[in-house]
């Protein structure tokens, strides 16, 4: 007796072509939603490099200021927030890029060729 995947191959191999076309297509569907993704983490990692940059560099002039003009203790807290922002965003940037995504990358493929060896494996058994 034939396995039921070979009698098919040999009788209607149009389904098994349309069913690997399938199979493209869910893989792009899913390859592109795993590529936005990453893009977002990229984009998100290269703001909050770029971020900590500008941060390190008004803390660095900040601390020049404050030692050349001797600022008194009421001007301090200018020279302490001006590169407190850039900090924080910096640290909101590596928070949301650190979040997990939302969607784990190529479960419906993976579902979908389970489902598939299973339907395979309940077809060849006697």
């Amino acid at each position: 007796m034939m396995h039921p995947l070979l009698a098919l191959l040999a009788t209607r191999p149009q389904l098994l072509v349309d069913h690997a076309q399938a199979y493209a297509a869910l893989f792009s569907e899913e390859l592109g939603l795993a590529r936005a993704t990453w893009q977002r983490q990229l984009l998100l990692y290269a703001a909050a490099l770029c971020a900590l940059g500008v941060a390190a560099v008004l803390a660095g002039v900040a601390t020049m200021l404050w030692f050349a003009t001797a600022a008194p203790a009421q001007a301090l807290w200018v020279l302490l927030a001006v590169p407190a922002v850039p900090l924080l965003v910096a640290v909101v940037c590596l928070l949301l890029a650190r979040q997990p995504a939302p969607s784990a990358a190529f479960a419906s493929l993976g579902r979908q060729i389970n489902e598939d060896m299973a339907m395979l494996r309940e077809a060849g058994e006697p």
